[in-house]
């Protein structure tokens, strides 16, 4: 017996799952101008909207940062110093 026949019978939801690809593909997501490209190290993505719109607000899709690109700023905004961080990446810490 096919399983949708016996998850029918047994009123369960179910449904059919997509590939990524698939996901990629989906005429919807290109139909409500989902995708956004944003730019990364790697050079330029594709990359989804948040699932939550508010009308009138574009969400902000900056670029992709590198590794360790903000690291400085936020070690100094956690209340670290300048020496302190220039000590930790000397050390190959950060």
């Amino acid at each position: 017996m096919n399983s949708a026949v016996i998850l029918d019978a047994a009123q369960i939801a179910y449904a059919r799952l997509n590939s990524v690809q698939a996901f990629v593909d989906h005429l919807q997501l290109a139909a409500r101008h989902r995708w956004r490209t944003v730019g990364s190290p790697a050079g330029p993505l594709r990359a989804l909207l948040p699932p939550v719109t508010i009308s009138g607000v574009e969400p902000n899709m900056g670029a992709i940062p590198a590794l360790s690109e903000h690291t400085a700023a936020i070690l100094k905004d956690l209340g670290f110093d300048a020496a302190q961080i220039a000590a930790w990446k000397q050390a190959g810490v950060i």
